[in-house]
């Protein structure tokens, strides 16, 4: 993998968490947590995975009923 491969499917996780965020947010939901996993992108060629993090069951119950 290349850096400039490596630096673009970083970016595209970012702006995916950006975009979870800003819909989650209209929703009325938080995921304190929501962000890229820092050990994901330790590796060489890093590639990104999203930790969606831990939240309250209120939390869980919500995002449920809008994903219904």
């Amino acid at each position: 993998m290349t850096a400039r491969h490596s630096a673009r499917c970083v970016e595209e996780a970012e702006e995916a968490v950006k975009e979870l965020r800003a819909v989650l947010e209209k929703a009325g939901i938080t995921l304190p947590t929501l962000r890229l996993d820092p050990a994901s992108l330790a590796r060489e060629a890093p590639c990104p995975l999203v930790e969606l993090g831990r939240c309250s069951v209120e939390t869980v119950q919500r995002l449920t009923a809008v994903l219904r």
